[in-house]
């Protein structure tokens, strides 16, 4: 039975993911130590499950169908910049959710019940907090530099877009980085 690390997320409007990518290249300049995420690959994740057994897969995707058919499209901007603990001891770094962050959290919620009842997922101690992961900082020292930008980005405007699908997606770990794959999409109000 092979197993699959699985997650479910929404997709970012390529313009988005542009301005992204963008803002990154802006910060990478006094920022040393960080480790990008790959255009391809910016997303808001709604709910990291680990590994999956390939069998359940479908039952994960079935799952997130039901639960997104009752739940209708919706805007969402993505603006501001900070770091997962804070600025000053940054880990991750991620640009914010503004117009749509409290229906992402509607939508985690309608995902996590019959995921849990499933025993695909298991709930995590902090609250779902939506944002776009730009790249994590290697080693334990952060650099003054890198606080300063994100505090200079703190406005940064990266656009606008509308949710209306949900994807269930397989990632395999390479030495050169995550390879994502879709395995299901499911719109929303269907």
């Amino acid at each position: 039975m092979a197993r699959l690390r699985t997650f479910l997320a929404v997709e970012l409007p390529a313009g988005v993911r542009a301005r992204c990518v963008e803002l990154q290249e802006e910060l990478a300049g006094p920022a040393g130590g960080v480790k990008w995420v790959e255009k391809e690959n910016l997303h808001v994740t709604l709910l990291f499950l680990g590994d999956v057994s390939d069998r359940d897969v479908i039952d994960v995707c079935r799952a997130a169908a039901k639960a997104c058919a009752g739940v209708a499209p919706f805007p969402v901007v993505v603006e501001g910049v900070g770091a997962f603990p804070n600025a000053r001891r940054p880990r991750t770094i991620w640009a914010g959710i503004t117009t749509g962050a409290e229906e992402l959290v509607a939508l985690h919620d309608a995902l996590e019940a019959p995921l849990l009842a499933l025993g695909c997922y298991r709930r995590e101690e902090r609250r779902y907090t939506p944002h776009v992961t730009l790249g994590r900082v290697k080693g334990d020292r952060p650099d003054d530099r890198l606080t300063a930008a994100l505090e200079a980005q703190a406005e940064w405007r990266g656009g606008e877009g509308e949710v209306s699908e949900v994807l269930v997606m397989s990632s395999q770990l390479t030495p050169q980085g995550p390879v994502y794959s879709v395995m299901s999409r499911t719109r929303l109000g269907r």
